[in-house]
């Protein structure tokens, strides 16, 4: 089945088809420098995080740019209020900008253009538009005359008029042809960064900057342009008008848009004093929690944010944690593969299940990406599972190894197209070496395992041979110590009759 996806120029679902097969050119706007982000702002990322992670789960080679904006009215201002130049206040929040995400488990994106870095470029797209008329100066200003761009007001569906009325008179007002034009480029004024140009010094307007970055690296009629819904009107409308007017070609093939986030069904604002930094919501709540929640609204629809729904979250995000765990644990205390290669009827069943229910999930998610409708099947197959080795454990009757083996591939699956429950690669080091880890109980009895690149999983289960040898040898103390100090960084140990179990549970 293809993916259909919504696209907002169009207001229908539409089947995605790649401008080159098998690959996917994706462009979203990122954050202006000169705050840590909300938890609205987070959801536009997480959401096209989400995106991006099933389009690769679904075999797309997947290019996904989010740029930084580092110069900006906000950021002059933020930084005159600090004391500080406005290059070291974009650089100190890009950082934690970056920080928030990883701590969100959100990808990095495969490039991240700052603004500041591209000066040139923008120039050259705004003397296109100059040269082309499109473009006027105005007392070392740069405007586009949108007027002079007949498509203008496709994406969000607004005439002129509408555009016009509303409009605020300000303080370059009087050079403007048109009270909806906007600036390309902007005069300087003593103490703002500033670049030379063919006009005078001064800095690009916020709307030039991502038009020319996405066309710099992912160029004309590239696949997906993404952002939050407040981006719609008017900076993506001006994006297109600057792109397709100097290019002469489509700018972007499928717009996608994040829906809005309330706190405590209120929207988030200075005024109401309920603006939430995902950073504090971190200090929390884990960023599993913050995606389940997130996962469970569609990505264009309007979520409420509050202690009560993030506490659902977490409950959620438990069960399946649990089955999980209870999966694996199955499948470690199988010592053989079955004596019998004919299944039960609980087996046949339970294999019917889930081959239907890993249909029925990508169905969901191939249907603009419904995460909430997806969600509904992961759990359904985690009662299944449960049900299954519930009944199978009362009966006394082996859990099929097998059978264990494909629930715990499909639930892993479905996990994976959602981006739940996914570790951030290790940083190796390019040079083979080998490890030698090496653990002393207090009898002197020793357990030396070389291990290439230990592992997290590979170094836990040293510490728990460890154990089993000091219970065995009656050295409690130590084992207890073993226990909880693994139980200080998050992982839980169970002691059963024939052994252990763990599980992560941060």
């Amino acid at each position: 089945m293809a993916i259909r996806i919504y696209n907002t120029m169009t207001r229908t679902k539409e089947e995605l088809v790649a401008r080159d097969a098998g690959k996917i050119s994706m462009y979203v706007c990122g954050p202006t420098v000169y705050n840590f982000i909300h938890i609205g702002n987070a959801r536009t990322f997480l959401n096209f995080d989400m995106i991006r992670r099933y389009l690769e789960y679904s075999g797309y080679e997947v290019t996904f740019v989010q740029n930084i904006t580092d110069v900006d009215d906000k950021i002059i201002n933020k930084a005159g209020e600090e004391g500080v130049t406005p290059e070291a206040l974009a650089d100190e929040y890009r950082i934690a900008f970056e920080r928030d995400m990883a701590a969100l488990g959100v990808k990095p994106p495969d490039l991240a253009p700052r603004a500041t870095q591209h000066i040139d470029e923008m120039l050259d797209v705004i003397k296109c538009l100059v040269d082309k008329g499109y473009a006027y100066e105005s007392e070392g200003d740069v405007y586009f005359e949108v007027d002079k761009f007949e498509g203008y007001g496709k994406l969000s569906g607004r005439t002129l008029d509408e555009q016009q009325h509303g409009v605020a008179s300000g303080v370059d007002a009087d050079r403007k042809r048109g009270p909806w034009d906007f600036a390309l480029w902007k005069a300087a004024k003593p103490g703002e960064p500033s670049w030379d140009s063919p006009w005078g010094p001064g800095r690009p307007g916020w709307h030039i900057e991502c038009s020319t970055m996405s066309m710099k690296y992912l160029g004309d009629g590239f696949d997906i342009h993404g952002g939050g819904l407040d981006l719609v009107f008017p900076h993506h409308e001006n994006e297109i008008a600057q792109a397709e007017a100097c290019s002469g070609a489509q700018f972007v093939r499928y717009w996608m848009h994040s829906g809005m986030l309330n706190v405590d069904t209120e929207k988030m604002s200075k005024s109401l004093g309920n603006i939430k930094r995902l950073r504090e919501v971190l200090d929390e709540y884990d960023a599993q929690t913050v995606r389940m929640l997130m996962l469970g609204t569609h990505y264009r629809s309007p979520l409420n944010f509050s202690d009560e729904s993030l506490s659902d979250a977490k409950a959620s995000l438990e069960r399946i944690s649990n089955a999980r765990f209870n999966i694996a644990d199955e499948v470690r205390r199988k010592e053989e593969w079955g004596a019998s290669m004919i299944r039960t009827e609980a087996e046949t069943m339970l294999v019917y299940f889930l081959n239907d229910a890993e249909s029925e999930f990508r169905a969901h998610m191939d249907d603009d990406f419904n995460s909430a409708a997806a969600l509904g099947v992961l759990f359904e197959t985690v009662r299944e599972v449960n049900s299954y080795i519930a009944e199978t454990n009362m009966l006394k009757t082996p859990c099929g190894k097998i059978v264990m083996l494909e629930a715990q591939r499909v639930i892993d699956s479905m996990c994976e197209g959602l981006g739940l429950f996914q570790a951030a690669p290790p940083a190796l080091s390019k040079d083979k070496e080998t490890v030698t880890v090496q653990h002393t109980i207090t009898s002197g009895v020793s357990i030396v395992a070389p291990v290439e690149h230990p592992t997290t999983e590979e170094l836990i289960e040293l510490l728990l041979a460890t154990r089993q040898v000091a219970r065995q040898m009656k050295n409690f103390e130590l084992s207890d110590r073993i226990r909880d100090g693994l139980a200080d960084i998050g992982v839980r140990v169970e002691d059963v009759r024939d052994g252990y179990r763990w599980r992560l549970e941060r």
